[in-house]
């Protein structure tokens, strides 16, 4: 798939780009290249490959989910201009 020089302005256009006149050639043939590259990914028989979310057979090593601090909120909400029930109560803002 190749683009025209139109073509490749209306992209910038849209994606709100500024690009040079002189730089559009290069740009034109670069997204042409991108478009060809998916055109021919979009022709490999996928039908029996397993999809994948990593390249890589790795898995996230996980921490055991226990609480590391002490509750605080007592003593953060002493500073507080106004806690009712261990909420922050602030100004109505929209009415």
């Amino acid at each position: 798939m190749s683009l025209s020089l139109d073509e490749v302005r209306k992209i910038a256009h849209l994606a709100r780009l500024s690009v040079q006149e002189e730089d559009l050639q290069g740009y034109a043939r670069n997204l042409s290249d991108i478009l060809g590259l998916v055109q021919q990914m979009d022709g490999v028989d996928t039908r029996g490959v397993t999809p994948m979310a990593h390249p890589l057979d790795a898995s996230q090593r996980l921490r055991v989910d226990e609480p590391t601090e002490t509750d605080q909120r007592d003593h953060f909400q002493a500073n507080a201009p106004a806690v009712e029930s261990g909420l922050y109560l602030v100004p109505k803002v929209i009415e």
